[in-house]
Order: structure tokens, then sequence, then C-alpha cells
């Protein structure tokens, strides 16, 4: 994942002779503001318009991702070749399995001084496992306050004298050495020749320091009086291109970084494209395109031809609006179905807002139709970006939120409840693609046929091995490329929902669940219902997707639930199967025992 010795070998120094030089030329930059309008800053009770909102709101996330190639080891021991997309942000929760998206106040972590020097080796070395918790933008430096501008001046209230007119010369004197000082004029007087007001003609370049501004006039009294004045904030985004290379190279996971936010949130996705190390010859560009999701514009959607493309040496940043709970699915858009294959896809969700509802469900989500239809004040409104009303459950359960339970959608009774969540990333491949797109030649998808079939870019029985999977990449370091196991834990007596997404581009695939039933809950980042509130939920032993779906299942480790949802009857503790029926996809290409199989743990 992450690599302190790149530099020290002779194939780094020469990859750092190609791109570094160019790098620090090129656009590597990042953006994740700490408000916006429709989330602005908020104080330490979490509350916003108040006088001591000064701390970044919490319903903006960010992430940094690396477009590049890596490699991944197959449980047969097979390494293999990637274009993918890496971590360059959240590595300390990617490490541990979990999403790397984070607050703003966590992207927001410089680890690089204003020399360039970084500020704790550990936060850029390899992760040592459990114990790697830096979950900040890497290469993220201070801002760079080169042209530091006058942006507004205030006069201070019973600072402005008398006798003083219109258009009397204001002079600004310290704030360093600017390169060209700020000039400005009074622009309005009261009956006494008290200064009212100030127009500043001209902004400036180069200050360091908040300079004092004073009147120039023979004629008026009090002349010396300092007014209040603001800078900018100089050049924001600023990251170091030695570090990006440094832990971008080969960063490659597979599946890609996963994505989770909140429903109602802004995301703020920067996917800076570090190029194919081992393809020199390749120019690829990268985009991000989430699938199945509403964009907050084409602008955003990451397909070329309504979009924009990144190129080798840039950066760009993606705004995303949550509007509506589910699962969803995230890949690169050029030349999509090489880029899938070679392994640039992965899974994003959307936790709804009915997790943090304080009384009844049914009465939440009647307030929430209520916003919706109205465009109120609230988070959900009927703007395209927002979501669709949920129909109300034609049956009031009288459900209400119980400590420890979540929800998969925003239900109104309580019907997709859990304790516990995973998610499960369907994935398949084919060597001999991937081995040609290591080499000179052009892949050919005529003869494309899966042989590898993993979860969460595992076969059995790597897929129940907890620890992130090491693979030496081509600079002889380890990259934890696989850092997801695939191991479902579930307490006795309580629900896991498994947001399961097929990532596969040439193929159809089960899984069943062996003792335990499958509650299906959601399809395609829908929940389950019809408009007359009738929910359309099913039970089943087994679920078939194709490339580019997704759907909510719950496994419950209670056979009988009383009414108030406690648990009376529960599963014998112990282990079962979460596995594939396709019997070609229960091998490791030619080893058998193996591709998609994984364990449901009840303790």
């Amino acid at each position: 994942m992450v690599s302190t010795r790149i530099i020290g070998s002779g194939f780094a120094a020469l990859l750092l002779a190609v791109f570094a030089l160019p790098a620090a030329a090129q656009s590597f930059r990042v953006q994740c503001p700490t408000s916006t309008a429709l989330h602005p800053l908020v104080n330490s009770s979490g509350q916003t318009g108040q006088p001591d909102s000064t701390l970044p709101n919490p319903h903006i996330k960010c992430q940094q991702l690396s477009g590049g190639d890596g490699f991944a080891t197959m449980a047969d021991g097979t390494q293999e070749y990637m274009f993918s997309f890496g971590p360059l942000s959240g590595l300390g929760n990617i490490v541990h399995g979990m999403p790397g998206t984070v607050t703003a106040a966590e992207f927001n972590q410089s680890n690089v001084d204003g020399a360039g020097n970084v500020l704790d080796a550990v936060k850029i070395g390899a992760p040592d496992g459990l114990g790697y918790t830096f979950n900040g933008a890497i290469g993220l430096a201070p801002d760079v306050n080169n042209v530091q501008q006058v942006l507004s001046v205030d006069v201070i209230p019973g600072a402005g004298g008398t006798g003083y007119v219109v258009n009397d010369a204001v002079t600004f004197a310290g704030g360093g050495t600017p390169t060209s000082a700020a000039t400005g004029h009074v622009g309005s007087v009261d009956a006494a020749g008290a200064v009212v007001t100030v127009v500043l003609d001209y902004a400036g370049t180069g200050y360091t320091a908040r300079p004092n501004a004073f009147v120039t006039s023979a004629a008026g009294l009090g002349a010396n009086f300092t007014v209040a004045m603001e800078l900018s904030t100089g050049d924001e985004g600023h990251v170091d291109p030695r570090l990006i290379m440094d832990v971008g190279v080969m960063n490659g996971n597979i599946p890609a970084p996963m994505i989770a936010i909140d429903e109602g949130d802004e995301l703020f996705l920067t996917l800076t494209n570090v190029g194919q190390i081992m393809r020199p010859d390749l120019f690829e560009q990268h985009t991000v395109h989430f699938h199945g999701y509403a964009n907050a514009s084409s602008f955003f959607d990451g397909v070329p031809d309504a979009s924009v493309a990144i190129n080798i040496g840039g950066s760009f940043t993606y705004y995303y609006l949550a509007p509506e709970a589910g699962t969803y699915m995230w890949h690169c858009h050029i030349s999509p179905p090489e880029h899938l294959q070679m392994g640039m896809v992965g899974q994003l969700y959307v936790r709804p807002k009915q997790d943090s509802a304080t009384g009844p469900l049914r009465a939440a989500l009647q307030s929430a139709n209520a916003v919706s239809a109205t465009s109120g004040t609230g988070e959900r409104c009927n703007d395209i970006l927002c979501a669709e009303q949920t129909p109300l459950p034609a049956i009031d359960t009288g459900a209400i939120p119980a400590a420890g339970v979540k929800y998969a959608y925003n239900d109104g009774d309580g019907s997709t409840a859990y304790e516990v969540a995973y998610p499960i990333q369907m994935h398949g491949f084919d060597p001999n693609f991937h081995f040609v797109g290591m080499t000179f030649n052009p892949e050919s998808f005529v003869d494309n046929k899966d042989k590898f079939f993993l979860l969460n870019g595992r076969s059995y029985p790597d897929t129940i091995t907890r620890a992130p999977l090491s693979t030496q990449a081509t600079d002889g370091t380890p990259h934890f490329s696989q850092p997801l196991n695939s191991i479902i834990d579930i307490p006795a007596g309580q629900r896991a929902l498994l947001r399961i997404s097929d990532l596969n581009v040439t193929e159809f695939h089960t899984l069943a669940s062996l003792g335990i039933p499958m509650h299906v809950v959601g399809l395609n980042a829908r929940l389950l219902r019809d408009l007359d509130g009738n929910n359309m939920d099913y039970y089943t032993n087994s679920i078939t997707l194709g490339g580019g779906e997704t759907i909510d299942v719950i496994l419950d480790s209670c056979q009988v639930r009383a009414i108030d949802g406690t648990c009376t009857t529960a599963y014998p503790t112990g282990t079962y199967y979460l596995y594939t029926p396709q019997l070609d996809h229960l091998s490791n290409d030619a080893e058998n025992f193996g591709g998609m199989m994984t364990e449901v743990r009840i303790n």
C-alpha cells in the first residue's frame, strides 16, 4: 500500500527521473472544504449559525485516490498485475478493513511542514498492521502564501477621525515586504468628516502579515487610525508531489478503496493519476464513475463524453451529494471493459438518515417525506438531486430505534434493521488478460475467460485471513493491496447486513447461504417496497447478480424474534458458509477448493 524505500532503489530512481520532475509542474492538488452553503461551520455542540461556529462540518466527507497500477496475490500464490485505484487518504481506516472516507477535520491533516519535511515518518511508512492510524491526505502541505492580497477594509468604529473628504488617499504600511502595496481611498464620510467607509482600489500582492491602513490627508484630524482587514488564504490544497509518487506508485487495491457516506453528506473525492509504472508506453487517463448514482452534474459523472478525464500528473476533485441510501458501485470509465477487467472497480454505500432517528420510525419517515414534498429546511427535498419520497409502510409496526441497531434504508417500520454490516464484493478475472496487460501487447477479449473468482479481492482460504494480504511490488517493498477479508462475524442473536455487489464484467455470480436464510431487503440501491407501501422483501437461500448490480441481504442469527425484536430462539453458535454453488467458481485457477467461499461465524 505504501512504501518508504522507493527512493532507495535504482528502478525507483529511474521512475522519479521520469515522473517527479514533470509532477512538480503538474496539478497534484486536493480539495476538502470545511464548510459549504449546505453545511456551514459548527460549534462544539454541532450547532450552526452560532458565534462560536468555527469547526468543520462533519457532514462534509473527503477521500483521495491514486489511479495507476499494482499487484495482488491470489490464493494459489500467483501474483497478478492490475490497473487499479489505491488509497491516498484514510489509510488508517483501510488497513483496518474500513472505508477510507473521512470527515474534513480528519482529511485536512498535514504530515508535511513548510519546508517539505515529513513531520511523522510513521505516517507514510509501510502500515504496521493495526498500529497504522493516520487518515489524513497523503502529501497535504501548508498553503503557499506567496500571493497574499488584501481582500477588504473595514473602519473600526470610533476611529474615523474628523475633517476628511471623499477620495482622500488611503495607504498601507507593514505586512512584511509585499511585491506591490495595496491602495485605496475614502468612500464616504459623515457630517463631521469622520471616515465611514474605505474603498479598496488595488489589493496588492506578496503580503506575509496583516498591514495597517492610514488616511493621508493634511486637512483631517486623527489620520493615523488603524483599520481591520483580511488576507486571502493563499494556494489551498497544495500537496507535495514527492510524497504523492512515493505512496501512490504501485499502490493499487483490489477491489478499489471503499467509499461510504451518510445520506445528506457532501463528498469531495479527489482522483490523482500517478501513471502506469509497469506500462510507461501507456498515457492512460482515468476517471471515477458512480454507477447508478444521481450525480450533482454530468461534469462529475466520469463518462468522458460529458465529463472530464484526468491525465498522468494531474488531480481532479469530484463533488457528490448523497441523496439516497443504498449500496452502489464505482469504476473507471476510460476504456471500461479493459480497465474494469484489470481491477479499476469498487463499492460505495450510503447510510440512511433513519440511523439517527430518535422517535417512532414511521413518524420520522412521514416527517422526511413532508420535508421532501415542500422543499423545507431539511436535507431531503424535491430537487432533482434529492431522494424520492419513500412510501410509508402499509402496516404501522410501531417500531422505534433500539440501542445498537442500524438500518439499511429509511423503511419506517424497522424491516431493514441490523447490528453489524459487511461489504461483499464479487469479482472474477482472466489471469491471461492481466499478463498480456503487463506486456506491450494489446489485450483481446475474444478468448477472455475468468479463472480466478474473488470475494473482496481474495479467494478461499484467503477470504478468512484477517490480516491485510501483502504483495511484493516491483520496487521490492510490500504493499497491502488486499486489505479486506470476508469473514462474517455475527454475535449470537444479532443480524448482519451484507452489502453485496457484483464487480465482474463478463460473468453472472451466485452466492448461497448454508444454514441461515437470506433476507433480501434491497436491490440496486432501492428498498424493496411497492408504491402502496407493501414490503416486497423475501427470503431465499441464494442470490444471483450480473455485473454492476447490487443487493442488500440480512443474515439473522435468530430463528424466532418477538414483536419487540428481541431474540427468543437463536441459531446454534458455530461456523456456517457463504459460497457459490457454481462449481467452476469454487477454484483458484487450476486448483480446487477455493474461489468464492467464506465463513459466517455465530459467536
